[in-house]
């Protein structure tokens, strides 16, 4: 199995986590709410480390941020709103340096809301460009 088609495995698993987290999340309760952000962090990386494999194995190499690979995602159209990436982006970042109980029920509804489908539709996407 390929380098991409490894990283493709583990962020369809991540995903399906995610997916679970959402399912459970109750806006009650806090741990859930946790629970759900931090595995929406870990897909997010599993997401641009996949695309970034996935670029590699095409040839493109150079491509060492999140951000860059990102980019590049959408001039090749393996994802539609780059506005909405960034801002997963950014969200992840927010998560990693700071906790903030307002800004935390925020990221988990645009996980919920928005981000979750952008996910899915990106995993679409690659495992078409890598013929699975």
């Amino acid at each position: 199995m390929s380098e991409p088609n490894i990283k493709v495995t583990n962020f369809d698993n991540a995903l399906s986590r995610l997916k679970e987290g959402i399912a459970k999340y109750d806006e009650s309760d806090d741990l859930l709410r946790d629970g759900v952000i931090q595995r929406f962090v870990f897909t997010f990386e599993l997401a641009w480390k996949t695309l970034k494999a996935v670029f590699e194995y095409e040839g493109l190499t150079g491509l060492n941020s999140p951000k860059t690979v990102l980019r590049e995602a959408f001039a090749a159209e393996l994802i539609k709103d780059d506005e909405l990436w960034l801002s997963m982006l950014s969200d992840r970042n927010s998560t990693a340096h700071i906790y903030n109980e307002q800004l935390a029920i925020e990221i988990c509804h645009n996980i919920q809301a928005k981000y979750a489908i952008a996910l899915v539709n990106l995993l679409e996407e690659i495992k078409i460009r890598l013929g699975e």
